[in-house]
């Protein structure tokens, strides 16, 4: 492509702010305004069919010719502070500014850096298998409408997978926070961080995904305090005022919030999930779509567990059987613990290593007591015989090195 004036300064705009192909929406904005070649992203760029890569980001190879060209940007004079919490920020941002340098481009989030723009839309998983609600929520997520989801079941059954391998499939970008009691205001909107004796107002990755446009992923949301309470206004859909700096953030197309937990924000008396607790009304109320997720049926875990490598269908058969089995007893109240998805995928990964069925089962039930665990091997027992009749070479090993030993201690 033959570049004008105009083209060309746009993109050394954008080499000079660190960007690279694919470049997001707010790339485009960004360089627009530093360079005032363009008043708005240009349709060369945006219009172009097939430079879109997803939604929201634009393919644009001419770049490359750029990055060796950068023009280094002007410093900010910066006064180093000891603590953020002595400014004066009643005054506005322009005071703030005065002894600090904000970099709103630059952000923490899942490995980026100040300045990297890499994309955050997930890799693809090849051994996912597509079930339950995925295509509900991958309609929800495509449509581009502000609709939050919240997505409760029990541990290692693929809520968070199946959100991340959506984004992967829509190439839409999705920030994941994993929430604790310990995550407040400032890790999920953003504060002023030291950079290299400089305080800087660094981004969190809430403001970031708003930005952005992306998918924000509370995982374990069940799990945070009532510090949530400031995305409020986010869950909203009305974006949110960023009040150390003055400045106010409203959603880009396509932002959503999907929040994951093992209860449904009212607590857990069964002592399974430590840490839960009870969210505030309001907080879920702004939550419009709820989906109860439970494990996946046995012919789909059949075909997770073959994606997982397992050759063996039989084998893959009795591991499901077994789980089934497992389930439908904690459902009764007839025992406390049960076998996830992922543990099953965890026997056939061992399994893999080993070449042993019952090396895999036990490694993988050992975080269980010790009743449960031989309770659950006697089962898996009477459903597969070829088990019963195998070694156990951890017993077989430790009853030699023991007759071996002339020690009299």
């Amino acid at each position: 492509m033959n570049l004008n004036n105009r083209q060309s300064q746009l993109l050394q705009a954008l080499a000079n702010a660190g960007a690279t192909s694919p470049l997001s929406r707010q790339d485009l904005v960004d360089a627009c305004e530093a360079s005032g070649a363009y008043a708005c992203p240009p349709s060369w760029l945006t219009q172009d069919s097939a430079r879109k890569v997803g939604r929201g980001l634009y393919d644009c190879p001419e770049l490359a010719e750029f990055t060796g060209n950068q023009v280094s940007p002007p410093k900010v004079a910066t006064v180093p502070i000891q603590r953020v919490e002595n400014l004066d920020i009643q005054s506005g941002p322009e005071s703030v500014q005065g002894a600090v340098a904000i970099d709103t481009t630059a952000s923490l989030v899942m490995g980026m850096t100040g300045g990297d723009r890499q994309t955050l839309v997930p890799q693809r998983f090849n051994g996912y298998v597509k079930w339950g609600h995925y295509n509900d929520i991958k309609k929800i997520i495509k449509s581009g409408r502000n609709l939050n989801v919240f997505i409760t079941g029990l541990s290692g059954n693929g809520k968070t997978l199946m959100v991340e391998q959506i984004c992967a499939d829509l190439k839409r970008e999705c920030f994941r926070v994993n929430l604790t009691r310990q995550t407040d205001e400032d890790d999920l909107l953003g504060g002023f961080r030291l950079i290299n004796g400089n305080t800087v107002w660094q981004d969190g990755p809430v403001t970031t995904a708003l930005k952005q446009g992306g998918v924000l992923l509370l995982d374990e949301v069940d799990l945070a305090s009532h510090n949530i309470m400031c995305l409020q206004p986010v869950l909203e859909g009305k974006g949110v005022y960023l009040k150390k700096i003055g400045e106010w953030v409203t959603p880009a197309a396509g932002f959503v919030v999907i929040a994951t937990a093992n209860t449904k924000g009212r607590g857990d008396e069964s002592g399974k999930f430590a840490g839960t607790g009870i969210l505030n009304e309001a907080f879920l109320e702004r939550f419009p779509f709820t989906y109860e997720q439970p494990y996946a049926t046995r012919a789909t875990e059949r075909k997770i567990l073959t994606k997982a490598g397992l050759q063996d269908e039989d084998f893959a058969d009795n591991l499901t059987k077994w789980a089934e089995i497992i389930r439908k007893t904690y459902q009764e109240g007839g025992i406390d613990d049960v076998i996830s998805t992922r543990r099953l995928v965890n026997i056939v990964e061992a399994f893999e290593i080993f070449g042993s069925k019952r090396k895999a089962m036990t490694l993988c039930l050992a975080r269980f007591d010790e009743d449960t665990k031989e309770t659950f091997i006697k089962l898996y027992e009477k459903v597969d015989a070829d088990v019963r009749d195998e070694v156990d070479e951890n017993a077989e090993t430790v009853g030699a090195s023991a007759e071996g030993n002339d020690c009299p201690f």
